[in-house]
């Protein structure tokens, strides 16, 4: 047999394989890859004659292994990012909303909590992942690491005095009245971005309020976090002009299962993704990735932010 019908059958796996694989590399492009593999592998082992009566825990432990691999390269790229680092977004929006596997990423998937799960080693990332955000029990998570149960739970408590230590502030899944509080907060937000109204936008951010922006050192951006309301207003305000100027576009979105919003150039090609990290009703931090590199899973990506600036 090809197996042609059993991987078919898995396929209604991809979803879940697609936001662990995302939850350990924040990388889009990198968890689609990690995903294909798994079921390349699904696919020769059922050519092969191999007996699989739980295509979701092999897939699982395919897409783990393959992660842990990954990570160890990729821990060496880290070190020496241009900038802040911060995942590929994953976006969905009315006229875009991308492959059912991204539309559908784990809630709690957000950027910040993908920040903080890089103050993780590769093993304690696919635990905690496993364990905390899929909730996998024990002995599930052991067959997928290769570890014994009782190492992962020591594991699992050394990773989460990092994820304190890293952060106390530790992300939420919002809940649905939470969700449209913030998409209409999103909504006002951005209208006074535009319209350059500064104080609209200060009475809708945190005293703490903090601006994270990653151009990867390819596209203009704040290499290190602007704290304090007025700084990050001033930001904001005259970013949008510049781009507006230009002839940009700035458009909602889902990103990373948050508010947020795309911007466009007048070719319809993407400049810039932004994402709110809302709480108690006014935005805390605001995340904007202008990276190229990290762009191209959305469609064409503009060079605008490489002339203009956020």
């Amino acid at each position: 047999m090809s197996g042609a019908a059993e991987v078919t059958d898995a396929a209604g796996y991809r979803p879940l394989m697609f936001s662990i694989a995302y939850g350990m590399t924040g990388s889009v492009g990198d968890a689609e890859d990690l995903v294909q593999d798994a079921f390349l592998g699904l696919t020769r082992a059922y050519r092969a004659g191999t007996a699989i009566t739980a295509p979701k825990a092999y897939l699982t432990t395919a897409v783990t292994r393959l992660g842990l691999n990954h990570l160890s390269s990729a821990r060496v790229r880290r070190e020496t990012y241009v900038g802040n680092w911060l995942p590929e977004p994953v976006v969905v929006t009315d006229d875009r909303p991308g492959p059912v596997e991204h539309a559908e990423l784990a809630d709690s998937l957000s950027m910040a909590f993908l920040v903080l799960l890089e103050a993780l080693s590769p093993m304690e990332r696919a635990v905690f992942v496993l364990r905390e955000v899929f909730g996998h029990d024990y002995p599930d998570v052991a067959r997928a690491t290769g570890k014994s149960e009782a190492n992962c739970r020591q594991i699992l408590a050394r990773a989460k005095k990092r994820i304190v230590a890293a952060g106390p502030d530790a992300d939420s899944v919002p809940t649905p009245a939470e969700r449209a509080e913030g998409e209409e907060l999103a909504r006002r937000f951005f209208a006074a971005a535009e319209g350059g109204d500064l104080d609209a936008l200060l009475g809708m951010l945190a005293p703490d309020v903090v601006y994270y922006g990653d151009g990867g050192g390819k596209a203009r951006a704040t290499r290190n976090p602007v704290a304090e309301p007025r700084r990050v207003g001033q930001l904001l305000v005259g970013g949008v002009r510049r781009v507006r100027s230009l002839g940009a576009d700035l458009r909602p979105a889902w990103v990373n299962s948050r508010p947020g919003a795309v911007t466009y150039d007048p070719l319809g090609r993407v400049v810039n993704v932004v994402e709110l990290d809302i709480v108690d009703g006014v935005i805390r931090a605001i995340r904007s990735v202008s990276n190229p590199d990290k762009l191209g899973h959305l469609g064409p990506v503009s060079d605008m932010a490489l002339l203009s600036g956020e």
